[in-house]
Order: C-alpha cells, then structure tokens, then sequence
C-alpha cells in the first residue's frame, strides 16, 4: 500500500473520527475490545514474526504462518515458533511482495497439498505475482511447483495483490495488483490488476469468461482492479468478494462478477497522489461499482466470512482486515450488497484475519516485529 498524502485543511468530522479511530486503537491495545458481540478478549500468542502475510490451520491445530521475508513457519501447539519450513520456492522479497498467502488444499487430508503464493523474481529485481503447490511430508514442503506466473515481470515494490481463494466446484481465484502501472488494468492482454480463475491444477476452465476471445487471456476472471490484498467467498451465496486498496481514498468492497470490468484506473472514489481528482465510477456506468467505499482509507488486507458460534452477532458477516485502521472492519452482506456495521480494534495494522476451527478469530498485525493475535470471547469468569 501507497502511504496518502494528506489532504489539505481540516473539519470538525475529521477530526471526530480521529478521535474515535484513537480511542479504538487504545482499548484494542488493553487487551480487550467492546463490540455488538459483546467484550472480546484479545490475546497476543506470539511476536516475532517478520511482517507476517498469511496464515492456515493444519488438521492436528497447527498453524502455518507467512512471513514476506521469505520464511514460512509452523505455531506449535505451545505456542512457540518453528524454525523456517524447508521447501517453499525461490522468491523476491521486496516492498509489498515476497511470501504472501498460504491456503491448505480443500482435500488436504488426502492429497496434502499446500498452496503459496509469491513474488516470483527475474533479473534486475524484476518481478510478477505468482502461485504454486507442493505436498506437506514431515512439516516440510516436498516437489514445488509453481502453478501460475502473472504474465509480465516489473520492477517496482508495489501492487503484488496475493490471495489464493478456493471454491466449492474445484476451482480456485488469485487476486493480483497492477504492479503500480495504471493503465495495464484494462488491457486483457496481460494479468496485471485482474482476478485469475483457474482450476487447482493451474489449468483454464473452459467456461471462463475470455476463453477464445482475441487478444484477452483466458485466465482472467474480472479486470480493472488496483490492489486486492483480501478475497473470500460468501457461504450464503458462493459468491467471490474482495477488497482493493484505492489511491488517496477510495478503497472499495467488491462483489466480483465473470467478466466484470472493475474501472481501475479510469474511475475511482479516490483521488490520484497529487491531489488531481479521478473521475467517480457513477459517471461511467459501464464499470461495475464498489458496493461499499471508504475515504479516508482503510487499507484492507486479509478478511473471513465468519461462521462459527463463539461470536453470534457476527455470523455471516465478512470481517476484513485494516492496516491504516488499526483493526477488523466487520461488514453486512445480503446478495450484492453490503453495509459496514462495527468496527472491532486492535491498535495494530492488521494484516491477516482468520476463523479457527473452534470458531474464534486468529489476527495477523503487519510489522517488523510482528505479532499474532487471538480473539475470543471473555470465559464465564470474565478472563
């Protein structure tokens, strides 16, 4: 994410939220947070990790955790870390990109596949976003292979996008970012600022949207995106959203449709880094819209459909990590729509967001040294 430049004066609404965004960030920092759940305990588990990305939970109740570095680690069930897993593949680590998400394969106990995606590295420090797979043997990964390399290699730290989303019909999508380029997104003759769906072989479906058409690649899903650092599937509906990081404002909450040209950077609710203004989506309505929009930003990264039991109020609802909003946006979703409702802090830039098995919620904060997370529901002694 690209640090805005500040806009210019100040208003009483501003500074009203600065105040609430301030207060928020203290009582995530004391450990516990007052939400429409009702009190959540905050629990850090573990520092230590080199700006942790992603996170996935082994059959046995392990972890395994990303760091951008270029390390994968294993929690262990004492809490304590792992020496660096052997076998992930060779990557750049550089501005936004590195090691990035990691996903268990949805027949993990059968084919033991894991999933990881990366900066995948070239000459001069080049580099495009990139996935693969390799099997889990003795907490270790065995016979990498990379899957899918975005079809242009760039220079630059920016934009590396990174989430690897399985579907229930053996598919999967992998959300990437426009490298910083601008215009490539609407070009459909490279991957950049496009969602690819693909089968978990890495090989094309037939009924992709673009499949035959000239001059278009036949992975890509949607197009016209800036930077998605957060994707999930909607339970209720098997639909794909995600959430990309506008330019100064302007971050948006997508429901992605086949096809579907997201208007990057033609249109946006934010405006450039200079302070010259981009056109809004509703004057050009041949470009899908953001069901929901933020200014100033929230700078989403990593986000859940939660379905547990541990917090009721929030079943359904896609709880979506916030790096300049120092904690978890959670927001309503009903079809096509969406509305945020509550703001849950942590007084740290979140990173990750994901549902445990027991229905408690794991958070990764983004830093030098960062920490993981958990949160759960106060015990019926009030711990």
């Amino acid at each position: 994410m690209q640090t805005p430049l500040p806009r210019s004066g100040a208003n009483p609404l501003m500074l009203a939220f600065l105040c609430l965004f301030l207060s928020w960030a203290v009582t995530g920092q004391n450990g516990e947070a007052l939400t429409e759940a009702g009190p959540v305990k905050i629990v850090p588990i573990v520092d230590g990790l080199e700006h942790p990305w992603g996170m996935a939970f082994l059959p046995d109740g392990r972890m395994l955790i990303t760091e951008r570095a270029g390390r994968l680690r294993i929690l262990q069930s004492d809490s304590t870390l792992s020496e660096p897993v052997e076998g992930i593949p060779e990557l750049l680590s550089y501005g936004q990109g590195g090691l990035l998400d990691v996903v268990l394969d949805p027949d993990f106990e059968e084919n033991q596949f894991v999933y990881l995606s990366f900066a995948d590295g070239g000459q001069d420090s080049m580099a495009s976003s990139a996935f693969g797979r390799g099997r889990w043997v003795d907490d270790r990964i065995e016979d990498f292979e990379t899957l899918f390399v975005q079809n242009y290699k760039l220079q630059g730290p920016n934009h590396f996008g990174g989430r690897i989303e399985f579907t229930d019909d053996g598919m999967l999508y992998f959300t990437m970012g426009e490298r910083f380029q601008f215009d490539p997104a609407q070009d459909l003759s490279n991957h950049l600022g496009s969602i690819v769906r693909l089968n978990t072989d890495g090989t094309v479906p037939d009924d992709n949207p673009f499949v035959g058409q000239e001059n278009a690649l036949p992975e890509i899903y949607s197009y016209g995106h800036r930077n998605i650092e957060a994707a999930a599937i909607d339970p209720a509906t098997g639909m794909l959203w995600v959430t990309e990081m506008g330019p100064m404002g302007g971050d948006e909450f997508n429901a992605v449709e086949a096809g579907k040209n997201y208007g990057w950077p033609v249109v946006s609710w934010g405006d450039n880094y200079d302070g010259s203004k981009i056109p809004d989506p509703t004057t050009r309505p041949e470009f899908a819209d953001a069901a929901i929009h933020w200014s100033p930003t929230i700078s989403p990264s990593g986000m859940v459909f939660y379905t547990g039991d541990a917090f009721e109020a929030w079943q359904g609802n896609a709880l979506i990590g916030g790096l300049t909003a120092s904690g978890i946006v959670r927001v309503a979703v009903d079809g096509t729509t969406a509305e945020e409702v509550e703001r849950i802090p942590m007084g740290v830039r979140v990173r990750e967001v994901a549902q445990a098995p027991d229905g408690t919620i794991y958070v990764l904060s983004d830093a030098e040294n960062g920490q993981l997370f958990h949160l759960r529901p106060f015990d019926e002694n009030g711990k």
